[in-house]
């Protein structure tokens, strides 16, 4: 009894390979008859383990779908895999995983074996989690899976939507892509009112449902990252800038993240940054982070910050010896 046991575990282990196995693979992988092997499939569906098979020379054996979800074989890197993704999922901005994804956590590691359990609990006791400088708002999973269903079924979306201005509307639009952008989600949709493509924050969507309408897919205009990209520097914040920076564009490219805003070339020495934030104080932090000289102009409320954070920074600091007091 054991020995078929096992090799039930070895042939459903085989089987999760996203592959179709011919009747004599499987049999020669377990050094047994083709009629054993159709036996143990037998087996493993009676448990309720969805197990295909097509009739034929090319016919062969994969395991499917099926209606409720039957235990899996891991190995040992994949279950460090899937504990570690659990425990950062716990920490992310999804509303409600944090509570599911601790639950499936317990559930794994109460079924680890000791050696495995020991390198999970190392990871998390002696892994120190920085939260992020600017904690993006959390968004619903089911929103999440419902614009993701319809982006897969193609039918239309209607939703209320809050501008970052603080006005609001309702849009029906045709959604194509989700993006996880930083600590944010965004829905790259066409809108067929406006007859253009546009970038929605996911966290500011309000009541979607699908319309039951489907639509004919449309050709995407651009890397759908690039248009996140352009739209968190440009709509996305509460608060945005255009600040003239004293280098060249690529040396700027290469100390801003992509996530923060966008370079633009005036000419060899100069450059434009279109950047934005919830926060005012985060965009001054990411000016002084590029390590050379800015312009602010015709941006005041920028430029109080600025100024406030640069006479703190004074205050900071003796006054140099070898010169006169910076006050």
């Amino acid at each position: 009894m054991l020995e078929t046991s096992a090799r039930l575990l070895r042939l459903l282990s085989l089987l999760q390979t996203p592959r179709e196995w011919t009747g004599a693979e499987l049999a020669q992988r377990l050094a047994v008859s083709t009629r054993t092997v159709r036996n143990d499939v037998e087996r493993l569906r009676t448990l309720g383990y969805p197990v295909h098979g097509t009739r034929g020379a090319v016919g062969g054996y994969r395991l499917g779908a099926g209606a409720s979800l039957p235990p899996l074989l891991l190995d040992d890197e994949e279950a460090v895999a899937v504990a570690v993704g659990l425990r950062t999922a716990a920490g992310g901005t999804v509303a409600g995983v944090e509570e599911t994804s601790l639950r499936a956590l317990a559930k794994l590691e109460q079924v680890l074996p000791a050696r495995l359990r020991r390198r999970v609990s190392a990871l998390h006791t002696y892994t120190v989690r920085v939260p992020h400088d600017e904690p993006g708002p959390q968004v619903d999973a089911g929103i999440l899976t419902l614009v993701s269903a319809a982006c897969r079924d193609r039918e239309r979306l209607r939703f209320d939507y809050a501008r970052h201005d603080g006005t609001g509307g309702r849009r029906i639009v045709e959604p194509y892509r989700l993006v996880n952008w930083g600590r944010r989600w965004y829905l790259v949709a066409f809108d067929p009112e406006r007859d253009d493509w546009r970038t929605f924050r996911v966290d500011r969507i309000g009541s979607p449902a699908p319309t039951g309408a489907r639509f004919p897919p449309r050709e995407l205009p651009e890397d759908v990252v690039d248009r996140v990209r352009r739209g968190v520097s440009s709509a996305a914040w509460r608060h945005r800038a255009r600040i003239t920076v004293h280098a060249p564009a690529e040396v700027v490219a290469e100390r801003i993240n992509p996530a923060v805003g966008t370079v633009e070339a005036v000419d060899a020495g100069t450059c434009v940054l279109h950047t934005g934030a919830d926060r005012l104080e985060s965009i001054a932090v990411w000016i002084g982070l590029l390590g050379v000289d800015v312009t602010v102009e015709d941006q005041p409320e920028l430029a109080d910050v600025l100024r406030t954070l640069g006479e703190r920074y004074l205050r900071a600091v003796p006054p140099r010896r070898d010169g006169p007091d910076p006050s």
